[in-house]
């Protein structure tokens, strides 16, 4: 599982660098907002609820999926059209929840569990925070 996690996580990485804009979060803002325990980390379900506060925001038809519009500036067309299974057009919130975990493991190239400053500067932290921070 954790392979296949991985090879998700590599052509996304490859989809984003393709069709994502250049403007990058502020990681250390970023960081002091998603760390409520303030560790200098965020783990797996500190990014789970960073990007259910996202999922939640950018949705405001709330009909629980996010089309290309409401993604536009968070996930390429490419990116969607990878990250959806059932092919209709839209990420559901289990959908993006996988998305994220993939996102997480790729910006978390050490393998501990938690992304810290160094992690969320690089471009794998920048394309997860998109998905994450507000």
């Amino acid at each position: 599982m954790r392979k296949l996690v991985q090879t998700f996580a590599i052509a996304l990485t490859a989809i984003f660098l393709a069709g994502s804009p250049a403007s990058a979060v502020d990681a250390a803002t970023a960081l002091q907002v998603l760390d409520p325990d303030n560790d200098g980390t965020i783990d797996m379900k500190e990014a789970i609820r960073g990007a259910k506060r996202v999922f939640r925001a950018i949705n405001p038809d709330r009909d629980g999926t996010l089309d290309a519009a409401e993604l536009r500036g968070r996930l390429s067309a490419a990116g969607l059209e990878a990250a959806d299974p059932d092919d209709d057009g839209t990420l559901n919130w289990r959908e993006y929840k996988r998305l994220v975990k993939a996102m997480f493991e790729a910006a978390n190239p050490d393998g501990d569990g938690t992304i810290d400053l160094r992690e969320l500067s690089s471009p794998a932290g920048q394309r997860l925070l998109k998905l994450i921070y507000l």
